[in-house]
């Protein structure tokens, strides 16, 4: 069976299949392996290009979306307007059709979540988010040409922060935020890309390509 560190192009910042760190979050995989077994339902590992400027952070997996593909933002509402933005960057090549087969590669971005594995209604705990953590920092540490991160909704930009070793109090989140980081790296916030985010007109295309306008602006000084 797969592992998780066999997709991903950062093998050793990667949890295991059966990740028993989070209690709460195991028995809620298991529970989804017995109801669709076919589906990924495990941590879901880095997407991307371990050469990456940008790191985009996510919130977590989607039951229907990622935790059943096994690849972030793919199969689901979000995936859409995200795939469809980074192809407007040029920050991939092939076409996205929601499936983890569908031979599309990202080329200068990279895709990771605070949280690995799927939470019941997508609210992750505190000390989830904290426990998932070391994950994100294995990955962004080894991403030698890291210079800007887009950090999608509230949770996604505070953990992001936290790996960054930010302040939480000073770099407060907000659409298109940003803050300095260490080693020259730039913490670029936006509003996350769910379907409520989108259905409400909280976020809209515009909106969210202008966060990655100026992420490329930031990327070439």
């Amino acid at each position: 069976m797969l592992q998780p560190a066999d997709l991903s192009p950062l093998p050793q910042a990667e949890a295991p299949r059966d990740c028993p760190l989070c209690p709460r979050l195991a028995r809620f995989r298991g529970a989804c392996r017995a109801e669709h077994p076919d589906w990924w339902n495990a941590p879901v590992p880095a997407f991307g290009d371990p050469e990456a400027w940008l790191a985009i952070v996510g919130l977590a997996p989607g039951k229907q979306g990622a935790n059943r593909t096994g690849r972030p933002f793919t199969g689901d509402f979000a995936g859409e307007l995200l795939y469809a933005t980074l192809a407007r960057f040029g920050l991939s090549e092939g076409d996205y059709r929601a499936d983890r087969g569908d031979g599309l590669h990202l080329s200068g971005a990279i895709i990771l979540n605070a949280v690995k594995c799927l939470p019941p209604a997508n609210k992750p705990e505190t000390a989830e988010i904290a426990t998932c953590r070391p994950f994100l920092e294995e990955a962004l540490g080894q991403l030698p040409r890291l210079k800007v991160i887009v950090a999608l909704g509230q949770i996604a930009h505070g953990s992001a922060a936290r790996a960054l070793s930010l302040k939480p109090g000073a770099t407060r989140f907000a659409h298109a935020a940003e803050h300095p980081a260490p080693h020259g790296i730039t913490l670029l916030s936006s509003y996350h890309c769910s379907r409520y985010n989108q259905n409400t007109r909280r976020l809209d295309a515009a909106m969210f390509e202008r966060v990655f306008a100026r992420a490329v602006a930031l990327r070439d000084g």
